[in-house]
């Protein structure tokens, strides 16, 4: 009989081949990136070879078809290497499954396959300048021209904007706050579409973020996905699987974290002994292993029930990315100290993971509005 608390055979393969692609691709690399603010643009295209594009787009069209839970694994072993790769390869992931999920044959046959091999890269486009949380409020318009919509607005905080090849955009077609947006694909050398400089952030420096700004941008109707005045249900159905995913780039980075303070804390000797023997130094390594593993245990129940489409999976997600993005960056902060003044330079990988790890409690919802949901939830019943 299957034990419910352990990943099944295919799922420990799955682990494995990102375990290993991480540590040949992206570990040894991940401090020259964040240096120099590298976007590692051939890294995607070896991850699409392995199916990492499409990790839930259906086989039917070219994905590889798994579950949240396996994607989970997937973004975990990959930040264990860089949080802001891995991440991005989730944004990249829901921005494919919005097409093959909501979208019509004839915009899947155009959009699928590139994407699928990550031939051509994507961005996913909902904040606004002056709408983070409240997403509803965002005023991008699409104007309804004969067969083309014209865009003006601005989007905000847009991870590979600039570089990406594929816009998936949220826009207003309609008056009503969250039943008139709409979802348009945009293509990147579209008349009307320019972006922003590269912010100069913490953080996640190996992935560009940028303004997107659309000035009488014309979009032909073909490029919308689903009916006009659905796009806002869809930003919000791919939002439970981006919660599980940001919070599992926590619990990668977490735990590298994690086994280099273990291995340093052996080896640094002070009065005499590794910092290893006092009992301080394991008081708190076995707080930080018992977090992680906590954290790690909700979001894979969590991933369990999006997947199963639980009534409750809103409120788990929800939950889940608070803990892990939360317990992730303490863990972090606690390795950083470990490692004395050592952990507050470039020549070791904890100061970047600090940096990129603290992001993780504002974007995909911030920590706050998990809060929100959960509490809401809860209140409900």
């Amino acid at each position: 009989m299957h034990d419910q608390f352990a990943l099944t055979e295919d799922q420990l393969a799955i682990q494995d081949m990102a375990q290993k692609f991480t540590a040949d691709r992206i570990t040894p690399f991940a401090a020259e990136w964040d240096e120099k603010a590298h976007y590692p643009v051939e890294v995607w295209k070896a991850a699409g070879e392995l199916g990492f594009g499409a990790i839930y787009v259906s086989e039917a069209n070219g994905g590889i078809g798994l579950g949240r839970l396996e994607a989970a694994l997937i973004m975990e072993a990959m930040a264990y290497g860089c949080p802001a790769t891995s991440a991005y390869i989730s944004i990249h992931n829901m921005a494919a499954w919005m097409i093959d999920r909501f979208g019509g044959d004839e915009i899947k046959a155009r959009y699928l396959p590139s994407l699928v091999s990550m031939d051509k890269i994507a961005s996913y486009c909902l904040t606004e300048p002056g709408s983070g949380s409240d997403a509803a409020a965002l005023k991008t318009s699409a104007r309804l021209d004969g067969d083309h919509y014209v865009l003006n607005g601005t989007k905000q905080f847009i991870s590979g904007a600039g570089y990406n090849d594929i816009y998936v955009c949220m826009v207003r077609t309609g008056e009503d706050k969250s039943k008139g947006i709409s979802c348009l694909v945009v293509e990147k050398d579209t008349p009307g579409l320019s972006f922003g400089a590269p912010e100069k952030k913490l953080g996640w420096n190996a992935s560009p973020t940028a303004q997107v700004v659309f000035e009488d941008c014309r979009v032909p109707v073909a490029n919308r996905v689903g009916a006009e005045g659905e796009g806002f249900r869809f930003a919000m159905a791919g939002l439970d699987g981006g919660r599980l995913n940001i919070g599992a780039c926590s619990l990668g980075g977490a735990q590298r974290c994690l086994d280099e303070a273990v291995k340093y804390t052996k080896e640094r000797q002070q009065f005499g002994q590794p910092v290893a023997d006092f009992q301080n130094t394991q008081f708190m390594l076995a707080d930080m292993a018992t977090d992680l593993e906590a954290a790690r245990a909700l979001l894979y129940l969590a991933a369990a029930k999006v997947n199963a489409g639980a009534p409750d999976k809103s409120r788990f997600s929800a939950m889940a990315k608070r803990l892990a993005t939360d317990s992730g960056s303490k863990i972090v902060n606690d390795a950083l100290q470990l490692f004395g003044g050592y952990g507050y330079l470039k020549d070791y990988p904890i100061e970047r993971f600090w940096r990129d790890l603290r992001v993780h409690s504002i974007l995909e919802g911030t920590n706050q509005v998990m809060r929100m949901i959960v509490g809401r939830d809860l209140l409900r019943q």
